[in-house]
């Protein structure tokens, strides 16, 4: 067996940063910039009221409560311009609107007692200058940077992008992620079970991983066992895809046709890996047909929990690396956690990834880890139970009160 790190080491030498691309802000959101942005305008591009209520001159109102005539109304989207303001005059105006000529104050509407026509408008308090102006460039200026190259896209980057007027954005492009299931033992159509059979459960669940992940999903098919239907999806994923996902025939002594379909037309390194569950792995690449390019795959364990906790350990960052992440933002978030009840195993020169339900207390200011439930690899209600894997490093078992660390599989 190799160590967790050492697999997890080869896995992301054979993944490399993605193609870039210039996309749509729509379509940018999660996705990782390529280049910078800079700003050409101003935010505000003018200056504008932060409050309904009355743009004045502050020196009109030192002496309040005083009565303004009322010249005009400014809204927002008009310009402001034929509604000046002079000496002992205000003029009606509405958030956002801009700040009309000779004004450099705005009084909000609940200081102030309009007459029933209009007319005229009282102003019980003074205002300095400057109050609920939001000056054009108070936020942004021309030339401000607004986006660094790394920058993981949020919707508060895309809405300031767009506020400078900015359409597309360069990013390091979605993955494109196949995911293929082999075997004559395997059904999806929902037919009742024939004795042998078991329903294919993985490929659905490592598509759904793939997209809660941020890449994009593709479904390669169910494919039976035979090697020139498997070599014709792989080779057909390898062509449309970025990375290849499989599941099963990975373990030492298989003699399974994806393990034997990869050799031949990839470069794959079978591993055990000193971890339970997902001790089997399989990575490598296979060139692209055309240009060659490698394309990564990744082979995981057939047990469900298995391939989950796999794609967890090694997938999931391998990807994220490949849409240009940061190596330190490539996995979940790990906090420490307190053992609640025991957490059950034997010295095996295994690192043990238990699922668990994870609560934080505000009494304590600790996070608390419980098992989800039934720990075999198999036991997927346990699985879909858990919303953190809690790493136990080798030894007996972790008693209560002990601490452990965790990684966070739901915020």
């Amino acid at each position: 067996m190799i160590p967790l790190e050492e697999a997890r080491s080869f896995v992301l030498a054979g993944c490399r940063r993605g193609p870039v691309a210039t996309v749509a802000l729509d379509d940018a959101l999660g996705l990782v910039t390529a280049s910078g942005a800079v700003a050409g305008e101003s935010v505000p591009p003018f200056a504008n009221t932060a409050m309904d209520g009355y743009a004045v001159r502050a020196a009109d109102v030192v002496d309040a409560p005083v009565r303004l005539r009322v010249a005009g109304t400014v809204r927002a989207g008009e310009s402001g311009r034929d509604a000046p303001v002079g000496e002992g005059q205000a003029v009606r105006i509405m958030t956002g609107a801009p700040l009309p000529p000779g004004a450099d104050a705005v009084v909000m509407v609940e200081l102030t007692d309009a007459a029933s026509d209009g007319g005229s408008v009282v102003v019980r308090e003074p205002v300095p200058v400057g109050n609920h102006v939001r000056p054009s460039g108070d936020d942004v200026v021309p030339g401000d940077r607004v986006l660094d190259p790394g920058t993981v896209l949020t919707p508060g980057h895309l809405g300031l992008l767009a506020t400078v007027g900015i359409r597309q954005v360069e990013v390091v492009r979605r993955p494109r992620v196949g995911v293929i299931s082999t075997g004559d033992e395997l059904v999806d159509d929902g037919s009742p079970l024939a004795p042998g059979q078991i329903r294919d459960s993985n490929r659905l669940t490592l598509r759904a991983l793939v997209a809660e992940s941020g890449f994009e999903a593709v479904d390669l098919g169910l494919v039976r066992d035979d090697e020139a239907a498997i070599e014709a999806a792989l080779l057909d994923g390898v062509g449309r895809c970025d990375a290849i996902v499989t599941s099963g025939g990975v373990s030492m002594g298989d003699f399974d046709f994806v393990k034997v379909v990869l050799d031949r037309i990839g470069d794959m390194r079978w591993m055990q890996v000193a971890i339970k569950p997902a001790k089997p792995l399989a990575f490598g690449t296979v060139a692209r047909p055309g240009d060659g390019a490698p394309v990564p795959v990744f082979g995981l364990p057939g047990n469900p929990v298995s391939s989950m906790v796999s794609f967890e350990l090694f997938c999931r960052p391998a990807l994220r690396r490949m849409a240009g992440h940061a190596d330190a933002d490539l996995d979940r978030p790990r906090v420490r956690a307190v053992v609640d009840e025991a957490l059950r195993r034997k010295p095996d020169g295994k690192v043990h990834f238990a699922r668990v339900t994870c609560r934080y207390d505000d009494a304590t200011a600790r996070h608390h880890v419980a098992s989800a439930g039934a720990q075999g690899s198999h036991h997927m209600a346990a699985m879909a139970a858990a919303d953190a894997l809690a790493e136990l490093p080798d030894g007996p078992t972790v008693e209560p009160g002990a601490t452990v660390s965790v990684r966070l599989l739901r915020p």
